[in-house]
């Protein structure tokens, strides 16, 4: 083999390589994007709705009701 096809070889490899990591890095983005939207909209979503029942409660309680 010839040094340039050795090194076009290699160069490939390399390439390849770089190619995988990107791939795992986006996928690990993707999953840490999903994660944070669960924790954080999902309970801004739900916390009203919570609030709401318990002001309700509160407020019925207290008038004795």
């Amino acid at each position: 083999m010839k040094l340039k096809e050795f090194q076009k070889l290699e160069n490939e490899d390399k390439l390849e390589e770089i190619f995988k990591s990107v791939e795992k890095t986006r996928k690990y983005f993707k999953v840490t994007l999903i994660v944070a939207l669960v924790v954080i909209v999902l309970p801004l979503l739900v916390l009203p709705m919570i609030i709401g029942q318990f002001l309700n409660t509160y407020n019925l309680n207290v008038l004795g009701l």
